[in-house]
């Protein structure tokens, strides 16, 4: 692909300040981790440690959280040629705590807005996003301006191409209400090829959260991929001809957060391959079990061999 970016993202950046201290409410937390987090961050920390060439669209604020950010992105391998500076923001930061398995409460500090919400069509490089092997955006990104017209702007340059994926990523936190959410999903999903969220994400941009229903749903707004989480039940990939559904992986989960994003860098990687959509789940799923069971998010996402490694034990 010669210097075409494998992967462009666009979106939440932020550092994760998570506890050590397991089970143990954050009022009562001593000791803390400090990581690289933000959803789109996190892809496209996955996608590049599959050896993908990948970079990420976003800014951070001007003081000592975005140099970390922007270190540690050099550091795990992700382009920040497009990683932009806001002069009066600050970079956000989220809390969370850690009740495993499934209880993981999270405090975002993305006041008064966060500069990932500032990103403006200048800002944009135009080229990479059209030429990218694949461009994952996601629904946060179209709750506020100026963000909200530079996604619009970059698919209109990106004009539906092949693995232009939109994740469902909802969080009521960031938006007016839940009805703005849904028309947003609205306009996103008919500029998008791909569509990827779990099952209420699937009820807020579609209205349906049966996995099947909800795939059908996708795939009749403009789709040609639909993919469904389950958590434990597993995943649904549909798309006009084909429907294969794949169960959970069983680990001992430590910090399930970013378990979605190594979801969906292993879903760009997967794609890329040009694997069947049984491989592509099985592997995207054992790259969420395998972040699920370490506490950090981007720093947790697996190599290629360590997800075949897992495979093969669970196959054995």
């Amino acid at each position: 692909m010669g210097d075409t970016y494998e992967v462009v993202c666009i979106g939440r950046v932020g550092v994760d300040i998570y506890p050590t201290e397991i089970g143990v409410p954050l009022e009562q937390v001593t000791t803390f981790g400090k990581f690289l987090g933000g959803s789109a961050t996190n892809v496209s920390v996955a996608a590049a440690r599959y050896g993908r060439r990948s970079a990420i669209i976003t800014r951070t604020g001007d003081d000592p959280f975005g140099r970390f950010v922007r270190a540690t992105l050099d550091d795990l391998g992700v382009d920040t040629d497009f990683v932009g500076t806001d002069p009066w923001l600050p970079t956000p930061v989220t809390f969370c705590e850690i009740f495993p398995p499934d209880d993981f409460p999270l405090y975002f500090y993305r006041y008064p807005q966060a500069p990932d919400l500032r990103i403006e069509v200048p800002d944009l490089p135009l080229a990479e996003i059209a030429e990218a092997g694949v461009y994952w955006s996601t629904l946060t990104g179209l709750s506020a301006e100026p963000s909200r017209q530079s996604h619009l702007a970059a698919w209109r340059v990106r004009g539906r191409r092949r693995f232009t994926i939109l994740d469902l990523d909802y969080r009521p936190m960031f938006w007016k209400s839940e009805a703005d959410a849904t028309r947003q999903a609205e306009i996103a999903l008919a500029q998008c090829t791909v569509a990827v969220g779990n099952r209420e994400e699937c009820r807020v941009a579609v209205g349906e959260s049966d996995p099947h229903r909800a795939a059908e749903a996708l795939l009749e707004r403009g789709v040609e991929l639909a993919i469904v989480k389950q958590g434990p039940k597993g995943v649904l990939a549909m798309t006009a001809d084909e429907s294969v559904e794949v169960p959970a992986m069983t680990v001992t989960v430590v910090n399930g957060l970013g378990a979605g994003d190594a979801f969906g860098g292993a879903v760009c990687h997967g794609l890329l391959s040009g694997w069947g959509l049984d491989r592509l789940l099985r592997f995207a799923n054992a790259a969420g079990a395998l972040v699920a069971s370490r506490l950090e998010c981007s720093t947790a996402m697996p190599t290629q061999d360590e997800v075949d490694a897992l495979l093969d034990g669970a196959r054995s």
